[in-house]
């Protein structure tokens, strides 16, 4: 079983790295592996409502980080999505990462029932905000959230700082465990011949103004 660790910071060894690879290393020590993906530092152009994912199958926009990730993401077993905090809520580049994924995804990466879970990493505050806005992705794609004992957020300027931020580290490694954990539960119930729960032939969408 592989995860994936999705590191949204323009820095590829920061703070955000830190709090994933904690993530990463419990999940390692229950033998799960792990891989991490980074967004990179380039410009990623946001969501612009074209719906042309719908025609083409993929975003219209397919030259950047997006496409990467999408072709590979297939591959894993569960996913943990990380960004930094710059002002208030989740850094910018990652926010435009996040909406083309799994907007544009329409079914072609089995997101469905996958173990997710989110992480921030921030100075001082905007960290609560920061999950809330990454969780909306999960629960779009029906994907199994996992959390740890408290918040999965990680304080400090510095990678350094990240690792004397002792709850932080508790709190991301015992998410780790808890994924593995799943992960496990989730192939016991498969060769138990455990099926998935039936999904809709069509999905329904509703507008309110007629």
């Amino acid at each position: 079983m592989k995860a994936l660790l999705v590191n949204g910071s323009p820095h590829k060894v920061g703070c955000t790295h830190t709090a994933l690879e904690l993530v990463g290393g419990a999940l390692r020590e229950s033998d799960i592996e792990t891989d991490e993906f980074w967004i990179g530092a380039k410009p990623i152009a946001g969501c612009i409502g074209c719906y042309k994912c719908a025609e083409l199958g993929r975003c219209v926009f397919k030259d950047d980080k997006v496409e990467e990730f999408l072709e590979i993401a297939g591959e894993y077993d569960a996913f943990v999505f990380g960004s930094p905090v710059y002002f208030s809520g989740v850094a910018g580049s990652m926010k435009c990462f996040m909406d083309r994924v799994f907007f544009s995804n329409r079914g072609r990466v089995g997101f469905v029932l996958k173990p997710a879970a989110v992480v921030a990493s921030a100075r001082r505050a905007g960290t609560t905000a920061t999950l809330e806005q990454l969780e909306k992705h999960l629960q779009h794609q029906q994907m199994v959230q996992v959390n740890s004992r408290y918040w999965p957020m990680v304080h400090g300027n510095t990678p350094n700082e990240v690792m004397r931020d002792e709850e932080g580290v508790q709190v991301m490694q015992q998410l780790g465990r808890n994924m593995a954990w799943l992960l496990k539960s989730i192939e016991a119930g498969r060769a138990a011949g455990v099926e998935p729960p039936m999904q809709p032939a069509r999905r329904i969408g509703t507008n309110f103004i007629r």
